[in-house]
């Protein structure tokens, strides 16, 4: 597990699927702000990115995606493949198989959408993982960090009614388990005063 100003309550990441000369990396950040968006530039020739960027996936937690999907193994640039690159730091607040290969921060939390941290990156941003120290840093300024919050616009939910509506409302977060805070014992919402779920 790690901590740090870009995961204040924790990301997940598989020492033993990772080459080692990634346990302690520093990169410039390749950022996507949600899958579509990867899918349509990873593999572009023009893409800025070498083999010692750091690519991070924003929107694929538990309500960005929505639904925190196995997107968590991000691709590697068909130019830095071609380059014989075969792993590389990658960063999101999706999750991904256990079986999956490669140098892949997950979980990250709170989630992007939600406006985690993970929100603020913007690509050349310098990020630090050091897994000795079991931390991930994004070296960017706490004034530089307030005004990027400030000027964020939270993205509109994926559902306004329905089912969709209750899970968006009432989703926990990755470190929190991404279950329904009304099935623990005294949910979040109604011991803050909030009104039940069902009327």
């Amino acid at each position: 597990m790690l901590r740090g100003n870009l995961c204040p309550d924790g990301a997940a990441i598989k020492p033993a699927a990772m080459e080692p000369q990634l346990r302690r990396h520093t990169g410039r950040a390749v950022v996507f702000r949600d899958q579509a968006n990867l899918y349509a530039r990873i593999d572009s020739p023009d893409l800025p990115v070498t083999k010692d960027s750091v690519i991070v996936l924003q929107h694929a937690g538990p309500q960005g995606a929505p639904g925190m999907p196995e997107w968590g193994q991000l691709p590697i640039p068909q130019k830095l493949l071609k380059e014989g690159v075969r792993d590389m730091l990658r960063i999101s607040d999706a999750r991904m198989s256990g079986t999956s290969y490669g140098a892949c921060v997950l979980h990250v939390a709170p989630e992007s959408f939600i406006g985690g941290p993970l929100a603020f990156v913007r690509d050349g941003d310098q990020i630090t993982l050091d897994l000795d120290a079991r931390s991930l840093h994004l070296h960017v300024s706490d004034a530089e960090t307030t005004a990027r919050k400030a000027a964020w616009v939270a993205p509109k939910p994926h559902f306004t009614r329905g089912f969709g509506k209750i899970y968006l409302k009432y989703i926990q977060q990755a470190n929190e388990g991404c279950d329904f805070d009304f099935l623990e014992t005294e949910p979040a919402h109604e011991a803050a005063g909030g009104d039940p779920v069902i009327r």
